[in-house]
């Protein structure tokens, strides 16, 4: 159970400016809480799967899932499998993997379905990035319903480079393949999509009347653009964005999902 804090037990991390969106958002008719998951609910880590949330994160994160007219999800650049196995989402958590190519919105959802031209481009795009590995130690690769991604993280600084340079060479212009860079990884996808089609298909889905979002990557800067007037987005780490707000670090994600919980509850009146 997440402990409750009395207002003089805030925690300080958060600005007072962001205090007071967590408590205005919090009475909203219908709250969506959307959380990225590496870099936000999860520390970063070299092997991606050993990521895990933070217990205070998905505590909160857990205790928001059961309030009246409030829906959480997850919208990951991870497969659907992946974003399971490490971050163990409440049974009623929407998902959305893949940058928004994959969703999941409950039992019975339909799998992502490639015709056979993507496939066969798929494999192609496979095989590019497989030569690029070979030539550069430290990267690999990871195969996703519709994305080959490239993975830097455990490379020397310069091969990374080259390695990411050479896959957007060979890859950039070619028709039907979209390109995304992330923290250490380069995604080839056959589908297009983006974290900000997450945002807005999981809106109307949970007819939500506002949206908090909190993200890390360049990634999810496409969620934090398609946010409306009246949301919440909020920045993990030092890097450029839109967001309103910004916080440090994952720590502190799990001092925003306990205001929220807080303010959601004293809201609700539960």
């Amino acid at each position: 159970m997440t402990p409750e804090l009395s207002p003089e037990q805030t925690p300080l991390s958060l600005s007072p400016d962001l205090l007071e969106s967590v408590r205005g958002i919090a009475a909203t008719e219908h709250l969506l809480v959307a959380m990225d998951f590496d870099g936000t609910m999860s520390p970063l880590v070299d092997h991606a799967a050993d990521a895990r949330a933070l217990p205070r994160s998905a505590a909160a994160f857990a205790a928001l899932t059961e309030l009246p007219r409030t829906t959480t999800a997850l919208i990951s650049g991870r497969a659907l499998d992946s974003l399971r196995a490490v971050a163990f989402p409440p049974e009623k958590t929407l998902l959305v993997g893949s940058h928004g190519a994959e969703v999941w919105m409950g039992p019975g959802s339909a799998k992502l379905e490639l015709d056979d031209d993507r496939r066969e481009l798929l494999a192609g795009v496979r095989r590019e990035l497989e030569g690029i590995v070979e030539a550069a130690p430290g990267t690999l690769l990871e195969d996703k319903p519709a994305a080959v991604v490239l993975h830097t993280r455990l490379a020397a600084d310069d091969v990374a480079v080259d390695a990411v340079a050479a896959a957007r060479a060979v890859l950039q212009q070619r028709p039907g393949v979209f390109l995304k860079s992330g923290n250490r990884v380069l995604e080839a996808s056959v589908v297009h999509a983006s974290k900000g089609e997450g945002v807005a298909f999981l809106r109307q889905a949970s007819g939500a009347t506002a949206t908090v979002f909190a993200g890390d990557d360049t990634t999810d800067e496409d969620a934090l653009a398609n946010l409306l007037p009246g949301d919440l987005g909020v920045k993990v780490g030092l890097d450029f964005t839109q967001a309103q707000f910004r916080i440090e670090a994952p720590a502190h994600v799990a001092e925003l999902l306990e205001a929220l919980l807080r303010e959601r509850k004293r809201a609700l009146g539960v």
